[in-house]
């Protein structure tokens, strides 16, 4: 693996390279007895080039942050310390304190760099730039500069800047900065494409359909912005913990260097021996180790789900799904593709007469009164009917339409009152009719309060649902839930197939969001509950549930806006992946911690006995430092 320093980080490594001669040249002279008697001023000048060369920086942070008002950092322990040492006479430990920090400074500094980069690649995919057409013309200018339905032009090889519809040409788009997955996807005229993808060797000609600031790219850069200001509970403890445990250890490495001398008395030997062990207290108190590695760790771990296509909106959110218990499924588009399509239609014999049908057949009779009463409904079993019913609808035969939430459509067709949806409207509406129990979703059709007869839509499972599934149980979550507002039946055949625990059928949005705050009143402790959906009415369960999870490629803006985490390729397996590096995010920050505190505490504890020396108080610092950001790296590999 290459190692690639930035400039910045290129001039820090030359200092300390310069700083290590400076200590080089210092051990020799001393071991060599140059600066030994009357020539002990040598030796101070030989350590204090090196010194400042490695140390400048730290001394002028610690005044500059002194004059603000901000005393107790590690700064100004590592140059208490420093002074420390060179006022009893070590002039070799004050320059390997220093040098030693900056060593494990760099290191911390390249980590952090190399755990930013799964993140900020992502930004590499918005374009500078966009082609569109404009009065027969192409012209280019800024992506933000482009309007809802204008059409621009991209080149093979070229990102494609804002949403749209391919209106002209045929292509392959590397979707890869977007989903993680190096299998390209195929672009033709009619489909919907997404900002940051890579068009392939076609040209395309795209009708957008919104402008830059609500574009897919736009709103992951806002999402990758936001990504780490939202910190979690363990990277507040460890702020809080370090704003007062500074100040302690500074004082008590005070009163370690004056008290015992005071009490104890004795010559000039006993003060230097208690300011020494009060340096060596300084030096190994400093809480570098934990206030490096457990955001480097959350980085690490943000990181390690972008690279597989999951955007993770906040630290905070990777913490609370290490600890998911309960996984709740919204069912259409999210287990299910929802593509989808009538597959029985069974006309109840009496109802064929009631409207003036283009057929003699009744199933085609039956079939029509559906399309006619869901012309301007949404939902996907709406399109669905129209869709198999294919003849044009003639608006001028429909009249006062009404589309009730949960239940159905009422509509007015050729004047004759038209009822459309589940068994709850035939019921609202005082309709006698027979319930099936059929392994999809059935439409109940009435006509002027007479039954008409059932069309059953069937929807097809998403490609590697039950392996979601397994795998999430096989990542320590309990159990999953399938919520949904199909029929029983319905609900049950698909969660069979997916292996889903539970269901709840035949729900009414604001039914979601209760059934929810149950499940979630069923988690002991800090055990939390995911919900993954993807339609407009799913926002307010996203929002609801201790981590919301969100279809990044179809599902809508509100859901994604809503989340706290979103699939870019809406692949369900993907969850598992990510609720696996949550844990083993949190896992590696916890262990840190623990070796942090223990090892700190222990040599704490012998420089107080006078058996710790600079030594040791080092790789109580600057190794532990290391090891913990070695250990953060990790997460690096996933």
């Amino acid at each position: 693996m290459s190692i690639k320093l930035t400039k910045k980080q290129k001039k820090w490594l030359l200092r300390i390279v310069l700083g290590a001669i400076g200590f080089g040249i210092l051990s020799i002279l001393e071991h060599t007895g140059v600066c030994e008697g009357d020539r002990w001023w040598i030796g101070l000048i030989a350590a204090i080039i090196p010194y400042l060369i490695v140390g400048w920086d730290v001394i002028r942070k610690s005044f500059r942050n002194i004059s603000h008002g901000e005393v107790f950092d590690e700064n100004f322990l590592m140059m208490i310390a420093t002074f420390g040492a060179f006022g009893i006479g070590e002039y070799r430990e004050a320059v390997a304190v220093m040098l030693l920090y900056q060593i494990g400074e760099l290191f911390q500094n390249y980590a952090t760099g190399k755990s930013r980069d799964s993140i900020s690649q992502l930004m590499e995919m918005a374009p500078d730039t966009a082609i569109v057409e404009r009065d027969g013309e192409t012209e280019e200018v800024d992506p933000d500069e482009v309007e809802v339905g204008e059409i621009i032009v991209v080149r093979p090889g070229e990102k494609i800047p804002l949403d749209g519809e391919v209106i002209e040409g045929e292509s392959m788009l590397d979707t890869s900065a977007l989903t993680g997955e190096s299998v390209p996807r195929s672009a033709r005229v009619g489909d919907l494409v997404v900002s940051g993808c890579v068009n392939g060797k076609g040209l395309l000609k795209i009708r957008t359909t919104k402008c830059y600031e609500d574009s897919t790219v736009a709103k992951i850069l806002e999402l990758v912005e936001n990504a780490t200001d939202k910190k979690t509970r363990v990277e507040n403890f460890v702020t809080r913990f370090a704003r007062v445990y500074t100040p302690i250890v500074t004082i008590s490495a005070l009163v370690l260097a004056i008290i015992p001398p005071l009490v104890l008395g004795g010559g000039l030997d006993v003060w230097i021996s208690w300011i020494r062990r009060a340096c060596i207290f300084l030096v190994v108190s400093c809480p570098c180790a934990l206030v490096i590695s457990v955001p480097l760790g959350f980085f690490g771990g943000i990181g390690a789900a972008s690279r597989i296509g999951v955007l993770v909106k906040g630290s905070n959110y990777l913490e609370v799904l290490s600890y998911v218990k309960t996984v709740v499924f919204d069912k259409t588009g999210t287990l299910t593709k929802g593509e989808f399509r009538v597959s029985s239609i069974e006309p109840a014999g009496a109802a064929q007469p009631l409207i003036a049908s283009t057929s003699d057949d009744p199933k085609i009779t039956l079939l029509e009164m559906a399309a006619y009463a869901e012309q301007y409904s949404t939902h996907p079993v709406s399109e669905a009917i129209r869709e198999a019913y294919g003849k044009s609808i003639d608006l001028s035969r429909i009249g006062h339409t009404e589309e009730i939430a949960g239940h159905g459509v009422l509509a007015s067709v050729d004047g004759h009152q038209i009822l459309a949806g589940n068994a709850k409207l035939m019921r609202k509406y005082g309709i006698s009719f027979s319930e099936e129990e059929q392994g999809g979703t059935v439409v109940y059709v009435a006509c002027d309060g007479t039954f008409a007869g059932t069309i059953v839509i069937s929807d097809t499972m998403k490609e590697g649902v039950p392996e979601a599934i397994r795998d999430l149980k096989a990542a320590g979550v309990a159990q999953t839930v399938m919520l949904t507002g199909d029929n029983e039946s319905a609900a049950r055949a698909i969660a069979g197939q997916a292996g889903v625990d539970r269901v709840y059928a035949q729900l009414l949005p604001g039914g979601k969001v209760e059934i929810v705050e149950k499940l979630i009143t069923e988690q002991n402790g800090r055990e939390s509950l995911a919900f993954v959906g993807d339609g407009v009415n799913d926002a307010p369960v996203l929002m609801r549930s201790d981590v919301g999870i969100a279809m990044g490629l179809i599902g809508s803006d509100a859901a994604i806006e809503a989340a706290d985490v979103v699939l870019m390729d809406d692949d369900v397996r993907k969850i598992s992946k990510t609720v696996t590096i949550a844990r083993k995010t949190m896992g590696i920050i916890h262990t840190n911690i623990v070796f942090a505190i223990a090892v700190k505490i222990l040599i704490l504890i012998l420089s107080v006995f006078g058996i710790a020396n600079m030594w040791m108080a080092i790789f109580g610092d600057v190794g532990v430092l290391v090891l913990c950001i070695l250990n953060a790296m990790r997460l690096l590999t996933l």
